[in-house]
């Protein structure tokens, strides 16, 4: 995956030890209601589009920079769908992120889908009927997007 300038910079100095990042991941729909989702070359996982904001760029701005990078397609967003702490992960080269995702609704408004980048192997429109196999983390932010539910966010808990 391509990783950002500042974090290689901040990575010189850290190595591989957790790095607390933002994120932010975008459910695209067509005007069909179809679902824009990208197969990953890192791990070869069908998920929907997603990314790391630059220093100073809003959530909403990245999340549009990044499907248009990854897919040439130009969305709008809509609505904030959840935000959420997500689990560690340890890439191939021992790198550790947590990211703190925020995921957003949107519109797809031109652009025909199509691998943009090296960071998807392929990318394509998909009926919610008949998603391919994904990780139950994808799922449920594309159920969140489809459903008129509030932001999800997790609970507090007090004990």
């Amino acid at each position: 995956m391509a990783t950002p300038e500042f974090i290689r910079t901040i990575r010189a100095s850290a190595g591989h030890q957790l790095l607390w990042l933002p994120g932010v991941s975008a459910v695209v729909l067509d005007d069909e209601g179809r679902v824009l989702l990208g197969q990953r070359s890192d791990n070869r996982k069908w998920a929907v589009l997603s990314g790391i904001p630059d220093p100073g760029e809003q959530p909403a701005a990245a999340a549009v920079r990044e499907v248009y990078e990854e897919t040439a397609v130009r969305c709008v967003p809509e609505r904030v769908v959840s935000v959420r702490a997500l689990e560690q992960v340890t890439f191939g080269n021992g790198d550790v992120c947590q990211f703190m995702d925020i995921t957003f609704r949107c519109r797809a408004v031109g652009g025909e889908a199509r691998v943009n980048d090296d960071e998807s192997l392929q990318v394509g429109w998909f009926e919610v009927d008949a998603l391919p196999p994904m990780d139950e983390r994808q799922m449920f932010r594309i159920k969140q997007a489809l459903s008129d539910e509030p932001t999800w966010f997790e609970p507090m808990s007090f004990g």
